[in-house]
């Protein structure tokens, strides 16, 4: 557990933790071209991706005073085993808790613990355009490698993907 102050800690997320995240990723569902899910996952689903987890898949989340505003965690980059030391990697915090670093310090933790396992690639996809999450990676040393152009469609438009890459 990594303590910032009194009141913010970074943790492992645990099962009960699942209805709040639900809640924060359902808000970008609705209302983001970040993520390209179209339906809200219900509190059950998100309960079974945090338990599909392993040990080099971590799940952390942030709290303040008690109350989860965001989660970072790292998912199978491709199914084939030639890609088993690489993990996509995400971050996502409540709507209103953004913009004071708490983003960094909770992805930051991340990539120190993937840091300690044999992963040895991180990748990031991002729905272009998306200045603060660019900001926010490049921030960690990853670099952009690629980008794909109108490969998304949400709300109504094609979106473009840019792809980010830290080597450990």
């Amino acid at each position: 557990m990594n303590r910032i102050n009194e009141l913010e800690q970074i943790r492992p997320v645990e099962t009960a933790d699942a209805p709040v995240i639900a809640a924060i990723y359902n808000w970008y569902i609705v209302h983001s071209r970040c993520t390209f899910e179209e339906q809200q996952v219900s509190d059950a689903g998100m309960g079974r991706r945090i338990a599909a987890a392993g040990a080099s898949m971590p799940w952390l989340v942030l709290e303040e005073g008690g109350i989860v505003l965001g989660y970072a965690y790292a998912s199978v980059w491709k199914a084939r085993a030639a890609y088993d030391r690489s993990r996509e990697v995400t971050v996502y915090l409540h709507h209103n808790a953004t913009g004071k670093g708490r983003g960094r310090r909770l992805y930051q933790q991340l990539v120190d613990e993937l840091g300690n396992t044999p992963i040895h690639s991180l990748i990031a996809s991002i729905a272009l355009p998306n200045a603060g999450s660019v900001a926010l990676h490049e921030s960690l040393g990853f670099e952009k490698v690629g980008q794909f152009s109108e490969i998304g469609f949400k709300f109504g438009e094609f979106v473009d993907v840019g792809y980010w890459q830290l080597n450990l």
